[in-house]
């Protein structure tokens, strides 16, 4: 039971920002940021999300929660509570761990696509790479310094400079 607890409370955590990322969308639609296959239509949301990606991946919050999402058994055996009740803290706070490390890399699927396949995958590599190789934590500040030179870059062609 208390692993169905577990499952439901980290579940429950992504359900949950699926729901805030789809009012997101249909927030960005309506303003016309964002065209019908789901991608930026606007340069200055594009360069925000990648610097905002960029920025967050040197983050202290985003270290502490790729640490916390790295090590699941290491999560576990620190973060043991007993019961059902015990079982759904426990899968909450790792849901959020994970949340916290991934949201920002997410939230580059508007600048790609929700609908581009490539995208997808490659942002799912970057993710896996950070989370799953040994020293992965070295791609989250190269990947860092790359998605804020994208999104200067962005910026700087919007000034026409």
């Amino acid at each position: 039971m208390r692993a169905r607890s577990f499952v439901g409370a980290y579940l429950l955590t992504w359900c949950a920002f699926s729901v805030a990322a789809t009012a997101l969308q249909w927030v960005l639609q309506a303003v016309g940021w964002l065209d019908p296959m789901i991608v930026s239509t606007s340069a200055l949301l594009t360069a925000a999300l990648l610097v905002i990606a960029g920025v967050y991946q040197f983050s202290p919050l985003k270290r502490l929660c790729l640490a916390n999402c790295r090590t699941p058994m290491g999560f576990l055996l620190g973060e043991w509570r007993p019961g059902v009740y015990g079982g759904f803290v426990m899968g909450l706070r790792h849901g959020l761990f994970c949340l916290g490390c991934c949201w920002a890399l997410m939230a580059l699927l508007f600048v790609g696509g929700v609908m581009n396949l490539a995208w997808i995958a490659a942002l799912s590599i970057a993710v896996a790479i950070e989370k799953l190789l040994p020293h992965g934590e070295r791609l989250t500040a190269l990947l860092g310094l790359v998605l804020i030179a994208a999104g200067v870059v962005r910026l700087v062609g919007l000034a026409g400079v």
